[in-house]
């Protein structure tokens, strides 16, 4: 029997705008060629990380974790004219893949690619960020919110992905899972941090979205 999630996400994706051409050639590079191809974020996910930046028409967007550029071009759909999108990601073996599909889009010359450790890296980007994109090591998604907030004004937003991590965030927490620990530290945290207004979308993996209301 069908599921009826998959059911409705088919029904989904046949009633929303068709998925662009180079979109559509990196999502079918990417499940050919790399491993754990399911962290890309997809033409549902994709479109609607548009939609968000077109609303907000950021100046300058962060991304915490490249993979292969899926998102990165999505979220770029909604830059100011002059604006600019640093992503980084720590796994240098995808970089040449990205930075391929960057090249051949219209933001070429608006997204500056970083690879290493966002640690070390956002404390050297000189830059406030109107909407951040967290999808890196769910481990340090608390520790990379407190790294990017004082780099987010007020009335900016703060995405983060992967929040519902599969569901596990409601079953027995295993002793030695320690993503899904730092998943539910992550929920609990931004719940709990009266500088932001919080809500989960319930589609995919979660998605969270922070609008930040105050320093």
């Amino acid at each position: 029997m069908t599921d009826t999630s998959e059911l409705l996400e088919k029904y989904i994706l046949e009633h929303i705008d068709d998925e662009d051409q180079l979109l559509k050639k990196l999502n079918r590079e990417t499940h050919v060629k790399v491993l754990y191809s399911r962290m890309l974020s997809g033409h549902l996910q994709g479109k609607i990380l548009s939609m968000l930046t077109q609303m907000v028409k950021p100046k300058n967007i962060l991304e915490l974790g490249t993979f292969t550029g899926y998102s990165a071009l999505c979220l770029a759909k909604g830059l100011a004219e002059d604006g600019k999108l640093h992503t980084i990601e720590v796994n240098d073996e995808l970089e040449e893949m990205a930075a391929k599909y960057f090249e051949a889009s219209e933001y070429a010359n608006q997204i500056v690619q970083h690879v290493g450790d966002a640690t070390e890296i956002v404390p050297t980007i000189d830059e406030e960020f109107d909407l951040v994109f967290l999808d890196a090591d769910k481990r340090l998604y608390s520790e990379h919110f407190d790294l990017i907030f004082p780099k987010v004004p007020v009335g900016g937003y703060i995405i983060a992905d992967n929040t519902l991590w599969s569901g596990k965030v409601i079953e027995e927490l295993h002793p030695n899972d320690e993503q899904t620990k730092a998943i539910l530290a992550f929920n609990k945290k931004v719940k709990e941090d009266t500088r932001v207004e919080t809500v989960i979308l319930p589609f995919r993996d979660g998605m969270t979205v922070l609008h930040k209301v105050s320093d």
